[in-house]
C-alpha cells in the first residue's frame, strides 16, 4: 500500500496519525519539537492527503487502518513504535495497540469510545463543502472566515494562516475517503479495551465542539486522562508547545 509520510529525527520511534478529513499537515506545528527527541513518522491514511485510495474494496476502518500503518512500520523497519493519534487517529493507534503493534497510545480527542455507535448523518458534509468551495476559499482569506469555518475543530483558529487554513480545509475537501472512513467511523466503536496493555494517555480539550468526553467503559484500564482547558478538537495549533509536551512525556517510557 502506497502511503505518503514524513520521517524526522532520531530516538524512540513516534507514529502521528492525523483524524478524519486530516492529514501529516495537523501536525506541522509540533513535528520539529517531537523531531528533536524522537525518531518521527507523520503518516497520511489511505485516500488521505498524499496517499491515495488503495483501491481493491479497501474499507477505511479504524482496525483497516491500524493494519495498514502496521504495515508502513514493518516496511520501515519499525517494531512497535509509540503513537500518537487525533479523533479517528486516535481509533487508529488503540487498534494499533489492540493488535500489540504500539508501545504505547497518547489519543487527542479520540473517536470511537462513545458508549454507542453515533449512527450517519443525514446529510454528507463533504459533499456540501465541495459544492460551495469558492465561497469557502475566500472565506479562509480573512481572519473572520477562517474563525468562522474552524472553530468548530480548533479552540484558535485566528493562530492558523491563510495558506494553512487553505491547505487544511482541502485536504478535507479532497479526501477520497472521507465518505466511506466517516461512515466506518460512525457506525462503529472501539471495544478492544481489554485487549491493550500499553500505556494509554487521553486528553480530551475542554473546549472540543466536535466529539464528547470519551465514556469510561471504552477506555483501556489504567489509562490516564486528561481535559486540558484551552485545546479545541484538533489542538496542535492551539497549544503546540503543550501538545508536544504531553505527546513526548507519554512515549518516554
Amino acid at each position: 500500500m502506497e502511503l505518503n509520510y514524513v520521517r524526522r529525527g532520531a530516538g524512540e520511534p513516534l507514529v502521528l496519525i492525523h483524524g478524519l478529513g486530516g492529514s501529516i499537515v495537523i501536525w506541522r506545528p509540533v513535528l520539529d519539537r517531537l523531531a528533536e527527541e524522537r525518531d518521527v513518522v507523520a503518516v497520511d491514511l489511505p485516500g488521505f492527503g498524499g496517499s491515495p485510495d488503495p483501491g481493491d474494496g479497501f474499507v477505511p476502518s479504524a482496525a483497516q487502518l491500524g493494519e495498514a500503518m502496521s504495515g508502513l512500520c514493518a516496511e520501515l523497519g519499525i517494531d512497535r513504535p509509540h503513537t500518537a493519534g487525533n479523533s479517528l487517529g486516535a481509533w487508529v493507534a488503540l487498534e494499533m495497540a489492540r493488535r500489540g503493534n504500539a508501545a504505547s497510545v497518547c489519543a487527542l480527542s479520540p473517536a470511537g469510545l462513545w458508549r454507542e455507535p453515533l449512527g450517519m448523518r443525514s446529510r454528507e458534509p463533504q459533499a456540501i463543502g465541495r459544492r460551495i468551495r469558492p465561497l469557502v476559499k475566500g472565506l479562509l482569506r480573512t481572519q473572520r472566515g477562517r474563525e468562522l469555518i474552524l472553530r468548530a475543530n480548533l479552540a484558535r483558529p485566528d493562530l492558523l494562516t491563510s495558506e494553512e487554513a487553505t491547505e487544511l480545509v482541502g485536504n478535507y475537501f479532497d479526501a477520497p475517503l472521507y465518505a466511506a472512513a466517516n461512515e466506518a467511523m460512525r457506525m462503529g466503536a472501539f471495544d478492544g479495551k481489554d485487549e491493550v496493555d500499553v500505556p494509554v494517555t487521553i486528553a480530551w480539550g475542554q473546549l472540543d465542539k466536535i466529539v464528547g468526553r470519551p465514556s469510561r467503559s471504552r477506555r483501556p484500564p489504567g489509562t490516564r486522562y486528561l481535559e486540558p482547558p484551552t485545546w479545541g478538537h484538533t489542538p496542535t495549533w492551539d497549544d503546540p508547545e503543550g501538545v508536544a509536551e504531553l505527546i513526548l512525556e507519554s512515549s518516554s517510557g
